[in-house]
């Protein structure tokens, strides 16, 4: 028989650390910039209110597995949206099943991993950030920040001020505010939204601000005009050279030669911002491999602490 560890929600969130799963997408971010990562680009199922998606790729030393994962608009709430499913994981020598984890919460951390890594790559020392949203990814982008360093002040931005306010309660040093407030004169901006229309316009941004958007699954979270003017990064080549679900809807026609891979800024091979001012972008549209990163922390912090129901498949 072979024993499947199968991890519910609570599990699944419970050893998603965020320094060790900030660590492995680090290491999956490089790869996929060195062109090591086995992963043909996401395909999806649509359907009427939104897609199921399927991701499977392989990390060399981290993992192989595969997400099934629908997005889903969130019925009578404008600009949310809903990451649920199921990752499975596999032995990467003789196939077979090691574990299931619950999708959502693994999407949420691997997300805000690799949005923080843009920023400790291209703003390593911001004195103000802004995160735009209030829902799951929102959520999760404020606790990676939290536990990364909990002293730097930050301004979380939405349309609904009472949820604003809810968000803003879980960080020791964030307060609430319009989008508009949020963003002026942050020196960097995470964009966590389900939006299908740009969020703010290009005039609220410093000129030197740093913007990771990890929304956009069902349109565009940015306007063109910060797109237009910024220095662009992404995970991976499909960012902007596949049409969505796999690519970017705002990278769409953009000059591929305009979008640096975040992995070769990680492992130096790229100076990233390079001592230059000016807007830099950092554009998510996910990965199996982060999958892949962040589905290992899981499944390894599970084995070591007898965590997790095994069944036999």
């Amino acid at each position: 028989m072979n024993h499947v560890l199968v991890l519910d929600k609570e599990q699944t969130r419970a050893g998603l650390d965020p320094l060790r799963v900030l660590e492995a997408v680090s290491v999956a971010l490089v790869a996929l910039s060195r062109g090591e990562v086995s992963a043909p680009p996401r395909i999806a199922a649509q359907a009427p209110g939104g897609l199921l998606g399927a991701m499977p790729a392989y990390v060399p030393g981290v993992g192989l597995a595969a997400k099934l994962v629908s997005v889903f608009a969130t019925p009578g709430q404008a600009g949310r949206s809903s990451h649920r499913g199921l990752v499975a994981l596999f032995d990467e020598h003789d196939g077979r099943v090691r574990a299931l984890l619950d999708a959502e919460p693994l999407t949420a951390v691997r997300t805000a991993a690799s949005a923080t890594l843009s920023m400790r790559a291209l703003r390593p020392q911001p004195s103000r950030i802004a995160v735009v949203g209030t829902g799951v990814q929102a959520t999760a982008q404020l606790a990676m920040l939290a536990a990364l360093d909990a002293t730097i002040p930050v301004v979380v931005g939405g349309r609904d001020s009472a949820r604003v306010a809810e968000l803003a309660a879980r960080h020791p040093k964030a307060e609430a505010a319009t989008v508009e407030l949020a963003v002026r004169d942050a020196d960097v901006v995470f964009c966590c939204t389900g939006a299908t229309e740009p969020v703010f316009p290009r005039a609220w941004l410093r000129g030197d601000a740093h913007v990771s958007s990890v929304g956009g699954s069902h349109g565009h979270e940015l306007d063109p005009a910060v797109v237009a003017e910024a220095a662009l990064f992404a995970e991976w080549p499909g960012a902007v050279a596949a049409p969505p679900p796999a690519g970017a809807y705002e990278l769409q026609g953009v000059d591929p030669g305009r979008v640096t891979l975040l992995g070769a800024v990680l492992d130096g091979r790229h100076p990233g911002r390079g001592g230059r001012g000016g807007l830099t972008v950092f554009k998510s549209t996910g990965h199996g491999a982060l999958d892949v990163a962040a589905a290992a922390v899981v499944h390894d912090w599970a084995r070591a602490h007898g965590v997790g129901t095994a069944v036999d498949m």
